[in-house]
């Protein structure tokens, strides 16, 4: 008789929660992607107008004017950009530059807000605020001291100090947020893997650091961004044109183009390809990055 009675399991209690389970969620309102259709467009419409100005000839803007729509197809103004506005070089530049400061950065600050969250350094909230604030300080104040500082020490008018100064300026925010998030790993997994006798090395190449991923790639697709479209500080430390990254060779090339609006154009296109390239290659890991910094 015991053998055939029904299981607790199956009483209506259960039989409720797996109805709730199955619930199907509501369907989403159409309106927010309808309301969202002109934002878009709107945001859009610089880009497309860019766009049509760039495949644009010289003579058509110059006998029909700027807004007008193309009469025909071209690709003079990227041609231009790219042999005589010296764009590819630059464009080369700006590829090396971000490169290493991206990796340098990245690995120092992953270093750095490790050894801070896991280990009892006196002083280690002193030092994390410092980090931090100095990024605070507006960079226009800067300008004198940094370029003084690069003469000093005899890498000037190198991409070695555009690189060094890049990592100076980011390092500190790169700390903060990989900082915020190692703390936030679970105790337990470090414990574990100190019974397995692993090292602090070894914690934070096994361990550490594939846990950091999101992190890392969100503060890689960052920082690629900022970097890359940084001007300020190419103008502060570099002096030969041959050296000049993507932002500062569009800068001369507005002035040696003034009319050649097609030639801006596209060349303004051309800088804007590889960010985007490194946005939607990471634009999941960001947007989870994001996340779960926002949730921890």
């Amino acid at each position: 008789m015991s053998a055939l009675a029904p299981p607790v399991a199956a009483g209506p209690s259960g039989y409720a929660r797996s109805r709730r389970r199955r619930r199907p969620r509501a369907a989403r309102s159409p309106w927010l992607h309808v309301a969202m259709i002109p934002v878009t467009l709107l945001w859009l419409s610089p880009i497309v107008f860019v766009l049509f100005v760039a495949i644009r000839s010289y003579d058509d803007i110059a006998g029909r004017g700027l807004g007008a729509l193309p009469a025909s197809f071209s690709t003079e103004g990227f041609a231009t950009a790219l042999t005589d506005g010296g764009v590819l070089q630059a464009l080369g530049n700006s590829v090396v530059v971000t490169a290493w400061a991206v990796l340098a950065s990245l690995t120092l600050s992953s270093v750095a807000a490790y050894a801070l969250s896991r280990f009892a350094i006196p002083g280690r909230r002193t030092i994390l605020l410092t980090m931090l604030a100095g990024n605070l300080l507006p960079p226009q104040i800067l300008l004198v001291p940094v370029a003084a500082i690069t003469e000093a020490i005899g890498i000037a008018d190198t991409r070695t100090a555009l690189v060094v100064v890049q990592v100076g300026f980011g390092i500190g925010f790169y700390t903060f947020v990989l900082h915020g998030f190692m703390r936030s790993l679970p105790a337990e997994v470090f414990e574990a893997a100190r019974l397995d006798g692993a090292g602090p090395g070894g914690i934070f190449w096994r361990i550490v650091l594939p846990l950091s991923r999101p992190a890392l790639a969100a503060l890689a697709a960052l920082s690629t961004t900022w970097i890359f479209n940084d001007l300020i500080w190419a103008m502060t430390v570099l002096r030969t044109e041959s050296k000049f990254p993507i932002t500062a060779a569009l800068l001369n090339l507005q002035g040696g183009y003034a009319s050649a609006w097609n030639v801006v154009a596209a060349g303004s296109l051309i800088a804007a390809v590889p960010t985007a390239i490194v946005f939607f290659m990471f634009q999941k890991q960001f947007v989870s990055g994001l996340l779960v910094g926002a949730n921890k």
